[in-house]
């Protein structure tokens, strides 16, 4: 069996929107026919990021302010003051949290915790639209 590429879209609210991607992951591992592996995630785009996270209200609330006091959203940037965006915070939580996501699957269903999900965070300022790639890495 070889692996498969996925190819998802995204659209997001805004700042510090969390996608749940758990379902369509789940749904291209089924899909390839694979039983056991790994499927990788990659975001393309610099202020967005994926990771798991537990999906509930007050969970992802801290997750802003966690993120607000590791990088503060507004400050003294050189990135704004060199022309781009007013969005150094959101480079920067991007190259923290990171673009990229594995995860396992056995018997045909992704390896994941009881309240994990998978994510996409959108950390720019605006809401934008995303892509997401997965590859569906079947073991031989």
């Amino acid at each position: 069996m070889v692996s498969k590429t996925v190819r998802l879209e995204v659209s997001t609210r805004g700042p510090k929107d969390v996608v749940d991607l758990t379902a369509q992951v789940a749904e291209a591992v089924r899909a390839s026919g694979a039983n056991e592996g790994m499927v990788h995630l990659f975001a393309l785009g610099s202020t967005c990021a994926l990771t798991t996270i537990e999906l509930e209200a007050g969970l992802l609330e801290d997750f802003g302010k966690a993120l607000d006091r590791l990088v503060p959203p507004r400050g003294n940037y050189a990135h704004a003051l060199s022309g781009g965006d007013d969005n150094a915070a959101s480079h920067i939580w991007s190259s923290v949290m990171g673009p990229s996501l594995a995860v396992p699957f056995e018997d045909g269903r992704l390896v994941l915790g009881t309240w994990q999900q998978i994510v996409l965070v959108e950390l720019d300022v605006r809401p934008r639209r995303r892509e997401v790639r997965l590859q569906v890495h079947p073991l031989a």
